[in-house]
């Protein structure tokens, strides 16, 4: 699961997904007025390019440096609303209060005792910004998933909807089923999706 993993991912076919924007960021985010946005785990760039082309200024960020370079690639339009930015989002944080959205679209986010890693996630939504995050339904899978990753070692939005305190506000907290056809070789009929508000009175924390 680390750079080399997924350069070698991407590498191995000329895209890996559709280039398309995510049908949850689609339904959810439509109607927000621009603003600054991360996308994590951004990958060949079809959540950030659409933000980009409705007027958010967005920092994609993805582990692999060859998602990023594709994604480059197909940005020419909105090349200046765009910053590409190799990183590992599990060890570095994102800027805290930054973001009027954070949005985290099937990103295999490592479950941690102390939650290091989502916790600085969090920290990066601004007073009154958005998250968004949306998993697989898990009842899609198999008991024993075979692969390189169980997805039951990873957060699950529903799982993160617990761990936000009183200044946040939960709008969706939800099981629904996709907008898009599963991926080639998967089961994936339904996304688990949360929304959230930071409180526009909230501060967070340091």
């Amino acid at each position: 699961m680390d750079a080399d993993f997924w350069d070698a991912r991407y590498g191995s076919r000329e895209r890996l997904f559709s280039g398309n924007p995510n049908g949850v960021l689609v339904t959810e985010v439509t109607d927000l007025p621009p603003g600054q946005a991360l996308d994590v785990g951004c990958g060949e760039g079809g959540d950030a390019l659409w933000l980009a082309r409705r007027g958010w200024r967005v920092t994609a960020v993805d582990i692999s440096r060859v998602a990023l370079e594709r994604a480059a690639a197909s940005a020419a339009d909105v090349a200046e609303r765009i910053s590409w930015s190799v990183a590992d989002l599990t060890r570095t944080p994102p800027p805290a209060q930054a973001f009027d959205l954070v949005t985290v679209q099937y990103f295999p986010l490592p479950r941690e005792h102390d939650h290091t890693a989502l916790r600085g996630l969090l920290t990066a939504v601004a007073p009154g910004g958005t998250l968004l995050v949306v998993g697989h339904d898990l009842a899609d899978l198999p008991p024993n998933p075979d692969g390189d990753m169980n997805p039951r070692d990873f957060y699950q939005p529903a799982e993160i909807a617990t761990l936000l305190d009183e200044n946040w506000i939960i709008l969706i907290d939800e099981t629904r089923p996709r907008t898009a056809p599963a991926p080639a070789g998967t089961h994936h009929t339904s996304d688990t999706v949360l929304r959230a508000q930071r409180k526009p009175d909230s501060v967070a924390p340091q």
